[in-house]
């Protein structure tokens, strides 16, 4: 039967899976669940956990198409360390770089309650690191390293890798935009400053440049406001926060660029 698997944020149905001292048919019966959950969901593995039951008990699936039945499984020793990036059921979309153990060596029971030991390395490894996790009612969370794990978070804020990969950068291009009205400002209180020292003709044409300078700074203000928003809308995880300080600083612009006309309407 395909049962229903946990998926964040509901919390683990247990802090530690109980483990197998009777092999009846219900044992039985969840392992034959757990691979049908495994095959409808084209996963590599499960624990019991995961579906919500509080046995210990992983299976995993082969590239054969056949399944290895890890009952009561214990890693027992260690060794090498390799950092992958890592996905899980628990947290869907989403992934995280976890350093975990290159080789490990385990035993665990069969459906008979027969003990066996077997040495696992690579993907495997990792795999079977990660389920035994969810043994410990533990998940990969617990593994990260406090960067990655602040990293993590904000995945989950935005439930999406894509909305952290394309995460807010320290330059937009509409800075540029923002640089060329100020250069344009500086401009203006140049010419403003100048005509106290100039003749009246040469003030009046002055004064032309000056309009003609104003306009240009409205209309990349008018373009600044609308770019901004199409740029802040590429990156997913930083529109909300962006859009306070585009309106903001396309207001603030434009003050500036009344007061000084406001001034040379007077004073020239």
């Amino acid at each position: 039967m395909i049962r229903e698997i946990i998926t964040y944020p509901t919390p683990p149905s247990v802090q530690y899976a109980t483990d197998v001292r009777v092999f009846d048919e219900e044992i039985l019966s969840l392992i034959e669940d757990i691979k049908d959950t495994i095959k409808a969901n084209s996963l590599e593995a499960l624990a019991a956990f995961q579906i919500g039951s509080y046995y210990n008990i992983v299976v995993v699936k082969k590239d054969d198409g056949s399944f290895l039945e890890l009952i009561n499984p214990r890693i027992i020793s260690q060794s090498g360390k390799v950092t992958t990036i890592e996905k899980t059921a628990y947290f869907p979309e989403l992934s995280a770089k976890v350093t975990r153990y290159e080789t490990i060596s385990l035993v665990y029971q069969d459906r008979g309650g027969v003990q066996h030991s077997f040495k696992a390395d690579g993907d495997l490894s990792i795999l079977l690191q990660r389920k035994i996790d969810y043994t410990f009612g533990s998940s990969f969370l617990n593994k990260l390293d406090k960067e990655e794990k602040k990293l993590f978070q904000k995945k989950l804020e935005f439930g999406s890798d894509i909305a952290i990969s394309q995460s807010c950068p320290t330059v937009f291009k509409r800075d540029y935009i923002v640089k060329a009205i100020n250069a344009l400002l500086v401009a203006m209180v140049a010419f403003l400053i100048g005509s106290l020292f100039t003749e009246k003709s040469t003030s009046e044409q002055l004064w032309n440049y000056q309009s003609y300078l104003f306009f240009a700074s409205i209309g990349l203000n008018i373009v600044y406001f609308f770019y901004a928003q199409y740029e802040g809308k590429r990156f997913t995880s930083c529109t909300s926060c962006q859009i306070g300080n585009i309106i903001g600083t396309a207001v603030i612009l434009l003050i500036k660029l009344c007061v000084v006309m406001l001034l040379s309407y007077f004073i020239m």
